[in-house]
């Protein structure tokens, strides 16, 4: 169980200090792209050193470490709850070693104890699996780009949005128009068109465990996916909310089925700061492999 322990110290460390190749890849492309000497590209280049920064000095690339949200798929008969017990005590060590900030507070009195540990803290999402191996991944998604995150009812009269993938693209869009560059931007969306309330918001945050340069397997999903992020970086909002080509990094489209009298479409936004990471394990608790 220490070896567990270690493991998921390491994840945290690294999940907060490091951005994924590919989610940098996109950062440095955008870059590229910006006009020479606006304030798109400076934002860009300012990200761009932070990201270098925080890798050097193993320290957060974010002062928000956000919150912490683990993704187990496990076999069965794995012990859930020996697993909740090391990944809190790996949150309070990594929290006391400065590779989290003292993020996580008592929602009625406002008390912080120092640890990230409380109810809700960390989340931890169990899915089973028939395979004999055990992957966790990490996000720490901070509370900048939390706040807009929103959910859509189709219809929408006012974007005139219908209950279809045009309607879909229409309140997407409208999310990107409403956040102007707020929740640091330029981001990254994980949507789900369906579901209820409760799944298409934890949906629409699973869609930003992929990769950015992973295409959708479902081809009509794809497609828009693409539409979205091309459209959104025509808006002018730039980095930051400062103008520029670059609005979105990315987008991401998963789909549930809903019940006939609700078509929900959620949306969670990631910031720059996209901190995802992920491990595979040996029986022992061992890291075997990195995902990301």
């Amino acid at each position: 169980m220490k070896m567990l322990a270690d493991s998921l110290l390491e994840l945290v460390r690294r999940t907060s200090a490091e951005i994924p190749d590919d989610v940098h890849q996109a950062i440095l492309t955008a870059l590229e792209r910006e006009k020479h000497g606006t304030i798109a590209e400076s934002a860009m280049r300012i990200i761009d050193q932070n990201i270098a920064l925080a890798k050097q000095k193993s320290q957060p690339v974010c002062q928000d470490t956000g919150s912490i949200i683990f993704y187990v798929d496990c076999p069965l008969g794995f012990d859930q709850l020996g697993f909740e017990e090391r990944a809190r005590e790996a949150v309070t060590t990594a929290t006391r070693k400065g590779y989290l900030r003292q993020n996580s507070v008592d929602s009625l009195t406002g008390r912080n104890d120092g640890t990230n540990v409380g109810p809700g803290s960390p989340a931890i999402h169990f899915h089973q699996h028939r395979l004999p191996e055990v992957k966790v991944r990490l996000i720490l998604k901070g509370g900048g780009c939390e706040n807009v995150g929103t959910q859509y009812s189709l219809p929408n009269t006012p974007l005139k949005a219908n209950r279809d993938l045009d309607g879909c693209r229409k309140v997407i869009l409208d999310a990107v128009l409403q956040a102007q560059g707020k929740g640091c931007g330029p981001g990254i969306l994980g949507v789900c068109i369906g579901g209820d309330r409760a799944t298409g918001y934890e949906h629409s945050k699973q869609q930003l465990l992929r990769r950015l340069d992973e295409p959708n397997p479902n081809p009509e999903l794809n497609r828009l996916e693409q539409d979205i992020v091309e459209t959104a970086n025509k808006l002018g909002i730039g980095p930051m909310g400062f103008g520029g080509k670059t609005t979105l990094l990315g987008a991401r489209i998963g789909m549930l089925n809903r019940l006939p009298a609700s078509y929900f479409v959620s949306v969670s936004y990631m910031c720059w700061a996209y901190r995802r990471q992920g491990v595979r394990l040996a029986a022992d608790g061992a890291i075997q492999e990195w995902l990301y």
